[in-house]
Parts: structure tokens; C-alpha cells; sequence
């Protein structure tokens, strides 16, 4: 039985919460604590990525992760680049900075997981493809590997 007597809610809530319950078990958290991580590093890719890659993407997402992957969204102010991995996880640490302590590379790593595990081989490739390279290293072409192989899809 629905919750909701539009089944797009239910369907988007219901795949928010796989997401979010792939990443607690990923780097044990809770589902607040998940989103809150979510969030953090959607934004940290989203603004990093031409604005049409940042489309592409968001497109992609679960209805409910899209809104807080466009929430806050400045095209015009886009993209900001970063040189660094250093210099990405200060970003995701920014946005985490007044909850639980978390390990921003394990964030980062357990969301780009998931987003290899449910988006098309394709966009993750060009999205990982417009990142640095030290970033690109820790989101692996396999989701739950740290290896560099380059795609070639």
C-alpha cells in the first residue's frame, strides 16, 4: 500500500532512502546524517562541472536528491575550480562542518558510489572525467574499488 495517492512520491522516497541507506552502511551513519552527507558532496560535484554537465546530472538523480542537488544553485556563478582533492574535501567538510564528525574522503567516496551504482556508466564517466585527477582517484570507474582504470565506454 502507497503512502501517498501520487505514486511518483512514493517511488522518489523510496529509492532516496536505498541511497541513503547504501551510504550508512558504507561509512555508518544514520539516514539524517546521510543526507546531510548526500547534500554536501552533490554540491561539491555540482559546482565544480560545467553547467550543462550539472544538468546532465542532475537530471539523473531520484526526484527528492535532485531538489537538494539544485538547492542553493547559481549557474552564473559556475563552475568554481578546484585543483585539489585537498581542496574538494574542504568543501564537503565546510558544509558537514556543524554536524557529527565525519571523514569527508569516506563521504565523498561512499557518494560517488552510489552515484556509480545507480546512474548510467556514461554520465559518471563525464562527470568524473570534468573533476581533478587526485578527485577522479577516489571515485573509482567500479562502485566499492579505489582503483584509477580509465573507462571506455
Amino acid at each position: 500500500m502507497s503512502s501517498s495517492a501520487i505514486p511518483v512520491f512514493d517511488k522518489t522516497a523510496q529509492t532516496t532512502h536505498l541511497w541513503l541507506n547504501e551510504i550508512s552502511e558504507q561509512i555508518g551513519l544514520d539516514d539524517q546524517q546521510s543526507w546531510r552527507v548526500t547534500t554536501a558532496v552533490l554540491h561539491a560535484i555540482r559546482d565544480r562541472l560545467p553547467v550543462e554537465l550539472a544538468a546532465h546530472l542532475g537530471s539523473q538523480l531520484p526526484l527528492l536528491v535532485r531538489g537538494a542537488y539544485y538547492d542553493q544553485f547559481r549557474p552564473s556563478a559556475m563552475p568554481s575550480r578546484v585543483r585539489s582533492l585537498e581542496e574538494f574535501l574542504q568543501l564537503i567538510a565546510e558544509k558537514l562542518k556543524f554536524g557529527r564528525p565525519v571523514d569527508t574522503e569516506d563521504a565523498a567516496r561512499a557518494v560517488f558510489n552510489v552515484l556509480s551504482r545507480h546512474l548510467t556508466a556514461g554520465q559518471i564517466e563525464k562527470v568524473r572525467e570534468a573533476l581533478p585527477e587526485d578527485v577522479r582517484a577516489i571515485w573509482s570507474a567500479e562502485p566499492g574499488t579505489t582503483d584509477q582504470r580509465s573507462m571506455s565506454h
